[in-house]
Parts: C-alpha cells; sequence; structure tokens
C-alpha cells in the first residue's frame, strides 16, 4: 500500500484473546474496519456505512501484547461507495520485527443524516473547496 501512515495502531491486551490463548480473528476484523471506516467518513466527508466485507486472510498468527498497525487504500470508488483494502501489520512488542496477521475488504455507501445514499463525487468535490 503506498501511504504507509497507519489508521489505527493498538495493542492487544488479554481480553483480545480467544479460548486457545491466540489473538481472536474477530478482534482483528473490527480493527481492520475501524481503520477503513475513518478512511472512508474522511474521504467521503460524513457518514460512510460499511455494507460488506470480504475477503478476509490471517497469514500469520499475532502475540498478546504485539502492536497492530491497521494501513488502509482506496481501491475503487462507485456512484455512493467506497472500496477500502485494509492491512494489518503486528509488531513484536519488546522488538522491530512485523509481520503481515491480517488483511481484508470493505465497502462502505456514503450516506446523508438520513441514511439515504449519496455521490461519492459531491463529497470529494466539498473536500476540495474546503481545502482551495
Amino acid at each position: 500500500m503506498p501511504d504507509r501512515s497507519p489508521f489505527i495502531r493498538v495493542t492487544a491486551m488479554p481480553e483480545h484473546l480467544n479460548p486457545y490463548g491466540g489473538i481472536f480473528g474477530g478482534w482483528l476484523m473490527s480493527q481492520m474496519a475501524l481503520g477503513a471506516g475513518s478512511l472512508a467518513s474522511r474521504t467521503g466527508q460524513g457518514r460512510a456505512n460499511v455494507v460488506a466485507a470480504t475477503d478476509f486472510a490471517f497469514p500469520a498468527a499475532m502475540a498478546l501484547g504485539d502492536e497492530l498497525s491497521v494501513y488502509c487504500e482506496i481501491v475503487r470508488e462507485g456512484n455512493t461507495s467506497i472500496t477500502i483494502a485494509a492491512e494489518g501489520i503486528a509488531r513484536e512488542r519488546n522488538g522491530e520485527t512485523t509481520m503481515l496477521v491480517c488483511k481484508g475488504t470493505f465497502v462502505f455507501v456514503l450516506a446523508d443524516d438520513d441514511g439515504t445514499p449519496r455521490p461519492v463525487r459531491m463529497a470529494a468535490q466539498s473536500a476540495n473547496a474546503i481545502n482551495d
């Protein structure tokens, strides 16, 4: 992913363990969803509702106390939707070793205050007008 600034950085704590002592995959998925949601809301300049989550993979295990950084990238913009790829990189607690521990794809639909879908382009135009 081109921008290597994490959208979320968090430490895995005991409450994030599964019954076998590993980090619960559902917790990893939720962290990816939070990071992707942050990017979708920022890009869309407002409410962004997740409508699909696919392509999850957990190529390595994360240990208790490891730091998880979630990186996100927009891979597609539709009329009212934004598709975001997310990946989680774990850094060992007492060192610098990192590894990919999770990845997935999220689709968000931009919505107005009433929950009605709104165009992505209008959000981008509003953001550009603010920055000009």
